[in-house]
Formats: C-alpha cells, sequence, structure tokens
C-alpha cells in the first residue's frame, strides 16, 4: 500500500465528544495530526458526511480544550477518519505542540507547518 499521508501522526488517546447539529456522540481520539484525527465511536453511524461535525477533546492532566471542525472522510465500524478544516489559534498552538513534543524532529514539523500554511492560501 502507497503512504499518502503528508503529516506526522502520533498515537495520542483521549475521550472526545463529536457534534453535528443536535446530535452527539462519544467516543475517544485514537491519533491525529496537523491535518486529521482517527477517532473510534460505537455510534457514529449517526452522523452525516455532508455536514461538518464539533470535535472537542481534553489534553491529559490539563485544562486545555482542543476544539475543532472537521469533515468525515470515512467510516469503518467503529472508526472515523475526520479531515481538520478550522482550529482557533489555540488550539492549533497546542496541538502542534503536542505533535512537536511526540515526533521529536523539529525540522520535520516545521515543513508540515509550512505546507499546512501553503494550504490555506490555495
Amino acid at each position: 500500500m502507497i503512504e499518502r499521508r503528508q503529516f506526522s501522526r502520533v498515537i495520542y488517546q483521549a475521550p472526545t465528544e463529536i457534534s453535528q447539529g443536535q446530535v452527539k456522540v462519544s467516543g475517544s481520539v485514537q491519533d491525529l495530526s496537523l491535518h486529521g484525527l482517527l477517532l473510534r465511536c460505537d455510534d457514529g453511524q449517526q452522523l452525516s458526511h455532508d455536514s461538518p461535525v464539533e470535535v472537542s477533546f481534553k489534553l491529559e492532566n490539563s485544562d486545555i480544550n482542543i476544539q475543532l471542525e472537521a469533515t468525515i472522510v470515512s467510516t469503518i465500524n467503529t472508526s472515523m477518519r475526520l479531515r481538520i478544516e478550522h482550529l482557533d489559534i489555540d488550539s492549533i498552538s497546542h496541538l502542534k505542540r503536542l505533535i512537536e513534543l511526540n515526533v521529536g524532529d523539529d525540522e520535520l514539523l516545521y515543513r508540515e507547518m509550512e505546507h499546512l500554511t501553503d494550504l490555506g492560501q490555495e
């Protein structure tokens, strides 16, 4: 299988809440990158692929809450792949720091940040 990922993924597990309009689903983050997330949730089939979802989770052992808007890329059984569409400035800085601590390669992280910035300008 050809690896198509452009962003480093880190394994990070945390409880999360996914909402879409009035529908709220609990789940857990399995891994994440600056571009997307892999979630596990039993009730994910209730969510539509046609509308964005709001995702919220706390960083372990802190009061920091990451909030983002994403689109559902795919769902397979209890796994849901999401593409991040919008992050507020505080959430992106916390997510960047989390990935930085787990990737261990500042060069790689800065290249990914530049690529992420370039995508926003297209």
